[in-house]
């Protein structure tokens, strides 16, 4: 088989999640409804009740308007911008994977400020690009002049940078951002918790052609299952970018979810103040803990350095007590654990575990 499949693919790492919450549940003895899913930074309330009644009923036989007007128009009323400077991708992965093939692709290059979202370097390669790393300090700054440096030595055709960054939570510096632009590189910048930081560079599009922003209905609509994201960038290369997706990328079920959920985003914002609110309360809750150093995060979820301890005992001793996190195997994060911030009763059973483990008398001695 491995004759057919082309030769730069066939060692290519997958997306590190690629193990169901159902199958790691079932391999510790734990019923899947009775699992405590803190592990991919889900909105544990749920989509908007408009939202679930979009999808009740529809014209499933027929084909989504492949441009998507409608939703379109409901975005420029919550961007502040025209439709024309709007695309709509099947989730932002999709959005990601669209614009590796449309920016870089073979004999082309991205530059990835790691850690961060591997989506941006798994797109790249699979469309036979180039990925250069550019690293950040142990604390997951991206100082300006390490950025500044590599762009001006490498001039990559795409710098991909996230705000807030996944997996640490912190904001991106507008300095850092200016510096990539006004070089003329092409930045795409990911808010896929924009809702939660408060925080957004849409007002820079006008001046910078150079600057895509991608954002997602995953986290603070709670539409992750359906798969629905767009971009902000520059109508030309809105134009292009049309060029290189599928017509109906983005299913019909999808842009009625997300139409509801724009009309009932007074509900949904409630939601994201409530888990905000969370986060601050579980962040100062996990400062008590000698073995976690916890990072204060600007999204729906908090990366904690694991001290003293192995961080991947410390995920298996939580998943024992049905409680899954996120745990990394890449040497910048292997002694961290991601939590996702829940509703306050998952808060109180993920710190009741980690008191009980605490207590224990510490892995491997007497």
């Amino acid at each position: 088989m491995e004759r057919w499949i082309r030769p730069d693919l066939r060692d290519l790492l997958t997306y590190s999640m690629a193990v169901s919450p159902e199958e790691l549940a079932a391999a510790y003895g734990i019923r899947p409804d009775q699992l405590i899913r803190l592990h991919a930074n889900e909105n544990p309330y749920g989509p908007s009740p408009r939202a679930r009644e979009a999808l009740r009923n529809g014209p499933w036989h027929c084909y989504p308007d492949p441009q998507g007007r409608a939703l379109r128009r409901a975005l420029a009323e919550y961007t502040g911008l025209d439709p024309e400077w709007i695309a709509l991708g099947n989730g932002s992965d999709d959005l990601i994977d669209l614009l590796a093939r449309l920016l870089v692709g073979p004999h082309r290059a991205a530059l990835i400020a790691e850690p961060t979202f591997e989506m941006y370097a798994l797109s790249v390669r699979w469309h036979g690009g180039h990925v250069h790393i550019v690293q950040r300090d142990e604390m997951f700054r991206l100082p300006r002049e390490t950025l500044l440096e590599a762009v001006q030595r490498l001039r990559p055709a795409v710098v991909f940078v996230a705000s807030p960054n996944n997996p640490d939570g912190q904001m991106l510096p507008e300095d850092v951002l200016r510096a990539a632009l006004e070089e003329g590189a092409m930045v795409i910048v990911d808010e896929a918790y924009f809702e939660f930081s408060g925080h957004t560079f849409a007002g820079w599009l006008s001046r910078y052609p150079n600057l895509v922003i991608v954002r997602t209905f995953s986290k603070w609509a709670g539409l992750a299952a359906l798969r629905m994201g767009y971009a902000l960038m520059h109508p030309d290369l809105v134009q292009a970018y049309d060029k290189v997706r599928p017509p109906f990328n983005v299913n019909l079920a999808a842009q009625r979810a997300a139409l509801a959920s724009l009309e009932d985003r007074a509900h949904l914002l409630e939601n994201v103040g409530r888990l905000v609110a969370e986060r601050e309360r579980l962040y100062r809750a996990l400062q008590a803990f000698p073995f976690l150093r916890p990072f204060p995060s600007h999204t729906n979820f908090i990366l904690c350095r694991v001290i003293g301890r192995d961080a991947h005992r410390l995920w298996e001793e939580l998943l024992q007590r049905g409680i899954l996190v996120r745990r990394y195997s890449t040497p910048a994060l292997r002694d961290t654990l991601r939590i996702s911030v829940g509703r306050p009763e998952h808060s109180e059973a993920l710190l009741r575990a980690l008191t009980e483990i605490a207590e224990e008398v510490p892995h491997g001695n007497p």
